[in-house]
């Protein structure tokens, strides 16, 4: 009988222990990037970064893994959504609150920024150049038919 009791109580202690990788995220405890900074050691420390939040901190999760996914720092392993009865403690009854799991794994290409930002720099800078000289060349216009109407 003892023996039964000591081999259930090791399971409910691990059942009690919180992941390793998992962050529980907050709206109002701590900023946007001590969120995204965290789970990047997690990723860096496990491979893979479990993302949790509830109610109006979904956002915030969302942006999060965006911005690591965004970065190339992870990518999208699974995404969990369902409701959760919590208590109410000002009416004390049983309201319903979404929540969100996002799992992100270790990338393949690292920390890099996404290809397409170099070439879209340099259009934009040729086209600026395009358009200062076409307006200066409108101005220089401009002001002959000036000259010639005097």
């Amino acid at each position: 009988m003892t023996m039964a009791v000591d081999t259930l109580a090791v399971p409910s202690e691990n059942v009690l222990a919180p992941k390793k990788n998992r962050i529980q995220v907050s709206n109002t405890k701590k900023p946007l990037f001590f969120y995204v900074n965290l789970a990047k050691r997690y990723i860096q420390q496990h491979n893979e970064v479990e993302l949790s939040a509830l109610g109006m901190a979904i956002t915030t999760v969302v942006t999060i893994a965006e911005i690591l996914k965004n970065n190339g720092v992870a990518t999208e392993k699974k995404v969990l959504t369902s409701s959760v009865g919590m208590k109410d403690e000002n009416r004390g009854r049983v309201i319903q609150k979404a929540k969100i799991e996002i799992v992100l794994e270790k990338s393949d290409r690292g920390e890099s920024p996404p290809a397409t930002a170099n070439t879209s720099t340099e259009a934009t800078t040729t086209d600026t150049k395009t358009e200062m000289a076409k307006t200066e060349t409108a101005t220089e216009l401009a002001a002959t038919a000036s000259d010639e109407k005097k």
